[in-house]
């Protein structure tokens, strides 16, 4: 038995080399020739438990994607181009159909709406196919569904917040030393949630009994609109368009908390007063503990009380019983961190790794559990989250006696499927990197091209020649007549998962052992950089 598995060390092996654990066979039909041949392609999944070579690759491109967006020193989303004159002749005849199709309506000509609308898709879609992005106006066939309309008047046991216009730059303050040296610092900053009873240092709380689970369920279900409000809030105060990347985790107590890099620098007081003003209300239905019984009527169609068979309140009759009160308020706790990294500092990488320690991890990985206390703790917050609606459609409403928004007799009262209700995501259902829209002026597919052509430069390699060579007669410029289909393991020209990684393992390990020589042929002919002492101003000493 200590002899290891020869399948063990091929999957280890593959690990090591970066070689996707469960590759996606796809089928490339040549449709001239009929030829057709197996791709695999990585899984790309994003957590170690799935395919940890993929993981820690979707790792490294956040990382990259973190320090090339933090110590910017331009803008780095580039103004949108003038429309063209084709373009604009296009929106002219969609304004004129518009007022052509008023005046119809007003006539109560019916019959010739009706030819202006098709029109109007005409000309909507000339101008998708011109290259506009989005779409000019609403469809008149789809009416916009009517939506409730609250107060957004601020709270007033809220403290106030200063509001200022948002001037368009993202880039940070420029501060001049006494010897002139100028310096563009960033910040990182960690955000949490207030308290809900007293912890142990395992995270386990003193007492359970008095442990509010229902409030720590609530806002670890809406914590991401408090974000969300929280960079809409600093924007407005310090008056520019503040950029953030950054992630969000569990913490040990197992309430979600966030770090982020922040381009620029904004005094600490100001972030602590910017989280003490911010909340979200959460305007729904207030409930209580989950007593009800619903039972699905299928002749009347709809949810009713199994204790007395009358029909359940509907989602809007809920609405419109709720008061001035909402159902929730979350806010951040006091904890609010915040430190200055300059460009050139040492711990960047160090800080960029903290930033990204645990987003390979699901939730409840993120920290190890050892002891009966952090176990029970699990257990109770999970059931909680269980039981908490986590949306207008979420089952969970009717055990509170509410039918949730679009009803419908597939509903499993306290079996909701949303992520927040699973026991690996700890409420935290949504996406768990955060990256503001004009960070690094560059998509994931936009880093990951860069990364191929550093590689391609180091080894000397003309571009192009990892596409896929196209058989038979083909006009340039014109689409290939290949056919692509997702091929299944029990495919007859499938070969075995074995085979696969295999063969991905020996061309990963050529492309690892050129890729090294190239590094060592590229070090041979880099002159050796002299590193100045601070105490040698005239740099006779390397």
């Amino acid at each position: 038995m200590l002899i290891p598995l020869a399948a063990n060390v091929v999957k280890e092996m593959a690990a090591e080399y970066g070689v996707c654990l469960r590759p996606v066979g796809l089928r490339r039909t040549d449709l001239d020739t009929g030829k057709t041949e197996i791709i695999d392609v990585p899984c790309g999944a994003t957590r170690e438990d799935k395919c940890p070579p993929c993981a820690k690759r979707a790792r490294r491109l956040r990382k990259v994607q973190i320090r090339e967006g933090w110590h910017r020193t331009d803008e780095p989303a580039p103004a949108p181009e003038p429309a063209a004159e084709g373009q604009r002749a296009l929106i002219s005849l969609r304004a004129n159909l518009e007022h052509a199709r008023d005046e119809a309506v007003r006539a109560s000509q019916w019959d010739q709406v009706g030819e202006v609308d098709d029109a109007i898709r005409e000309v909507e879609e000339a101008i998708a196919a011109e290259g506009l992005r989005g779409s000019v106006a609403p469809a008149h066939d789809k009416p916009a569904e009517p939506k409730r309309q609250r107060s957004t008047k601020r709270r007033q046991d809220a403290p106030a917040l200063p509001r200022q216009k948002v001037d368009p730059r993202t880039v940070g303050r420029v501060y001049t030393a006494p010897d002139g040296t100028e310096y563009r610092p960033s910040m990182w900053l960690t955000v949490t949630l207030d308290s809900y009873g007293p912890v142990r240092p395992d995270g386990s709380p003193v007492d359970p009994s008095t442990y509010d689970y229902r409030r720590a369920a609530w806002d670890a279900i809406t914590f991401p609109r408090l974000l969300d409000r929280f960079w809409q809030n600093l924007r407005r105060c310090v008056g520019w368009n503040v950029q953030y990347a950054g992630c969000v985790e569990p913490q040990r107590r197992l309430a979600p908390h966030a770090h982020f890099a922040i381009r620029g620098t904004i005094p600490r007081a100001v972030l602590r007063e910017v989280a003490a003003a911010t909340y979200h209300q959460v305007w729904w239905p207030k409930v209580g503990e989950p007593s009800c019984r619903p039972l699905w009527n299928a002749d009347a169609e709809t949810w009713c009380d199994s204790a007395t068979g009358l029909p359940l309140a509907t989602w809007d009759e809920a609405l419109d019983a709720i008061e001035d009160e909402p159902a929730h308020v979350i806010r951040f706790g006091t904890q609010i961190r915040a430190e200055g990294v300059n460009a050139n500092d040492r711990n960047v990488d160090r800080t960029i790794g903290y930033i990204t320690k645990y987003i390979t991890k699901s939730a409840a990985d993120c920290h190890q559990l050892t002891t009966d206390r952090q176990r029970d703790h699990l257990e109770r917050f999970w059931r909680e989250l269980r039981v908490t609606p986590c949306s207008e459609r979420c089952a969970n409403w009717l055990l509170y006696g509410i039918q949730p928004k679009k009803a419908h007799a597939r509903l499993r009262p306290g079996n909701c499927k949303g992520r927040v209700h699973q026991r690996a995501t700890l409420g935290i259902g949504g996406r768990r990197i955060l990256v503001s829209r004009d960070w690094s002026g560059k998509t994931l597919a936009d880093h990951r091209h860069d990364a191929r052509a550093w590689v391609k430069a180091l080894l000397g390699v003309s571009e192009g020649v990892d596409q896929v060579p196209v058989v038979g007669d083909h006009q340039p410029g014109t689409p290939a007549s290949v056919a692509w289909e997702l091929a299944r393991p029990n495919d007859p020209d499938m070969p075995p998962m074995r085979h696969r990684l295999l063969r991905a393992l020996a061309q990963r390990i050529q492309w690892r052992n050129a890729l090294n020589a190239a590094r060592d042929r590229a070090a041979q002919y880099e002159p050796t950089p002299v590193h100045l002492s601070a105490t040698d101003d005239h740099g006779e000493r390397g």
